[in-house]
């Protein structure tokens, strides 16, 4: 059993497999458009704030849980509480999220390779129209390619933790970072860019408001893969000699200097070639500035480097967030698997086919959601707006779920678990950890600070998106 879990060979491919779980669409989107329309710097200031003081607490707890047990979330909940029924559900809970959260996460993907695709064989204007995503959606060409990159994740996973996870890490996570800056140096040096520059860096404390906080913690504590039990499933592959604290601070860094370098990329590009841009006007969805503004602005960059030029950049742009929602997507995946093979006893070839079954049978709708099938388009409605079910996975496992999970690991860690195991924990791999500034913080907030604005921000996010 200990074969089929594997472990990850150093610190190194731990942080390099952990960033490439937490960046994804909300980095290299979501992030720069809500920090250019909630004050900028002003924003980006309150960001950094809860990755320090909320997130980073929490990821820590996360890592320590998996590593002490060496299991999946159902695992580590039920062992660290000595069986305990309503804890194991918690564990439960921490893998149903990240399964249902891979089945829209990979719906996403497949339509970064179909315009991929379209944009290599020379169709960037026909994706710069105004149906072309819808259109794009409702092919059931897209069949074809679900199958395809099910296919090819899955034979990663098949590699395991070493062979599978962690190789993907070392080669996507560092040719993602360079393509971003190389792609972030060619759009700061367009007539214009200083523009977006202003409106990303230049602090606004006026547009600050309880809403603009309630959306920097939300998009840090999503940003950083915490709720989805990835952190405490690729603990329990993290040697017991290294340090905990020091490791996750580099994930976080790397986490957050990614999602930077995309404002630096994002609002200078669109400021670049629409100077008269509103950002109000833009959308903090990730999807739908991905996919319906995003080549419109590529294809604007023909003026100056060409039509093909401007397709070049396009497609290194979508490869980019491809790479990006791929990392992300294999390590989702992972969390279930994990569970298959601590829980089941399944070896780790029977458990990657187990989920590859699973994940295929809720996927195929979830692509029939926007056109396809009328059944699936029209699923349901709540807050006053009919949702197909694409939307009503989306909002109910990666916007609501997710910090009710925070917050029952904040929970289970002070009072379960108990602060002083945790600490025992943290404390291998790291001897200045006791007495320390951190310790005495984390010992105070875990269970009063941070579990209540995490359930400040589950409250609100139900009263939002399910009562309008």
């Amino acid at each position: 059993m200990e074969q089929d879990r594997g472990q990850f060979s150093s610190k190194l491919g731990f942080i390099l497999a952990a960033a490439g779980s937490a960046v994804g669409l909300g980095n290299l989107v979501a992030f720069p458009v809500m920090a250019s329309k909630n004050g900028g710097a002003a924003f980006l200031i309150i960001y950094l704030f809860f990755v320090a003081f909320i997130c980073y607490p929490v990821m820590m707890a996360e890592i320590a849980m998996g590593r002490k047990t060496t299991r999946n979330p159902v695992g580590a909940f039920s062992e660290l509480s000595g069986g305990a029924l309503r804890w194991r559900l918690a564990g439960m809970l921490a893998i149903l999220t990240p399964f249902m959260i891979a089945v829209f996460y990979t719906v996403i993907t497949v339509w970064l390779i179909v315009y991929i695709r379209e944009i290599a064989t020379g169709g960037l204007e026909y994706l710069s129209g105004e149906t072309a995503f819808a259109e794009v959606v409702a092919r059931p060409s897209l069949f074809g390619y679900l199958f395809l990159l099910l296919a090819v994740i899955f034979f990663i996973l098949l590699g395991g933790v070493k062979g599978g996870i962690e190789r993907l890490a070392r080669i996507l996570m560092p040719t993602l970072a360079v393509m971003l800056i190389l792609l972030t140096i060619f759009v700061l040096t367009l007539d214009n860019a200083s523009a977006g520059i202003s409106y990303y860096l230049i602090p606004d404390f006026s547009k600050v408001n309880l809403s603009v906080i309630n959306g920097a913690l939300s998009q840090a504590f999503f940003s950083l893969s915490l709720g989805m039990g990835i952190l405490i499933t690729y603990g329990s592959y993290f040697s017991r000699s290294d340090n905990i604290p020091q490791s996750t601070r580099m994930v976080a860094i790397a986490d957050t200097s990614i999602a930077f370098f995309a404002g630096l990329l994002i609002l200078p590009a669109i400021f670049a070639f629409d100077p008269n841009t509103n950002t109000d006007d833009l959308s903090t969805s990730s999807v739908g500035l991905i996919f319906s503004f995003l080549p419109k602005i590529f294809l604007s960059m023909q003026v100056a480097v060409g039509y093909v030029g401007a397709s070049v950049v396009a497609i290194i742009f979508f490869t980019l967030v491809f790479f990006a929602a791929l990392t992300s997507l294999v390590s989702i995946i992972e969390i279930p698997i994990a569970c298959w093979i601590d829980e089941f006893n399944l070896s780790r070839k029977k458990a990657v086919g187990v989920q590859a079954v699973l994940l295929t049978l809720f996927a195929i709708p979830a692509v029939m959601s926007l056109g396809i099938s009328d059944f699936f388009t029209y699923f349901t409605s709540y807050g006053g707006e009919s949702k197909s079910y694409f939307d009503l996975v989306s909002d109910v496992f990666y916007e609501t779920i997710l910090p009710f999970v925070g917050f029952t690991v904040c929970i289970f860690c002070a009072y379960r678990w108990k602060v002083s195991g945790l600490k025992s924990e943290l404390e291998i791999g790291d001897a200045a950890y006791s007495g320390s500034l951190l310790e005495k913080y984390i010992n105070f907030s875990l269970g009063t600070l941070i579990p209540v604005v995490l359930l400040v921000v589950f409250t609100s996010t139900v009263a939002q998106i399910y009562f309008a």
